[in-house]
């Protein structure tokens, strides 16, 4: 990471982030938050250097989308793209730990924490997130805005939609698809296809409502 960088949002995943990016070696210039008035001046040793509208102020820093919600991003990301800032500036953050020994392509401004596993012909899309421990095998898509929590594991060949939200320890059997803006619970195993907008949960999961 050849240039500086800026974090959007204040947030937990930004201060698990934070200390990936150092390891490596990069800089962080600080905090983008529209709640800096409400935040330390610090956070990590980072400074909080205003609101998102600020990143004009930055114009030779990469950005790094750290907002937790798939849908959250999403929102960031076409604000600033309103704001000029084209997709080259996004960074991608992958822990020095993750196994892409396929050389698995990871979109711009995705994350990938530590001990993430993508094994053969995977393809994970933008602003995506996968946190520790995620398993991801062979042919699995992630599309854009996906969060995949901790420990989710992904069967062969499934297919995740743009914004889907899938619960800690969650597992996807092989062959499924989960809509776009889904939601699957902690711990939910998912036997079946789901659709957009869908909230699941249990063992097996079943559907408990549509989200609005």
């Amino acid at each position: 990471m050849s240039r500086p960088l800026i974090l959007i949002a204040a947030s937990g995943l930004a201060r698990e982030v934070l200390p990936v990016v150092r390891e490596a070696g990069g800089e962080v210039l600080g905090f983008l938050d529209d709640r800096h008035d409400e935040l330390p001046r610090t956070i990590a040793g980072a400074s909080i250097l205003g609101g998102i509208d600020d990143i004009a102020l930055y114009p030779d820093a990469d950005v790094l989308v750290c907002v937790g919600s798939g849908l959250g991003r999403e929102r960031v990301v076409e604000r600033l793209s309103a704001l000029g800032i084209e997709s080259e500036r996004y960074a991608t953050v992958i822990d020095p730990s993750v196994r892409n020994p396929g050389a698995c392509p990871v979109g711009l401004g995705s994350i990938l924490l530590a001990g993430v596993v993508l094994t053969a012909d995977a393809e994970i899309g933008e602003h995506v997130v996968a946190m520790p421990r995620v398993t991801i095998t062979h042919d699995c898509l992630i599309d854009d805005f996906a969060t995949l929590a901790a420990g989710v594991a992904l069967g062969g060949g499934v297919r995740i939609g743009r914004g889907a939200y899938l619960g800690m320890n969650s597992a996807v059997r092989q062959g499924l698809s989960i809509g776009p803006g889904a939601t699957i619970g902690m711990g939910a195993v998912v036997l079946s296809d789901i659709h957009d907008s869908e909230t699941w949960a249990g063992v097996p999961a079943r559907q408990l409502g549509v989200t609005e």
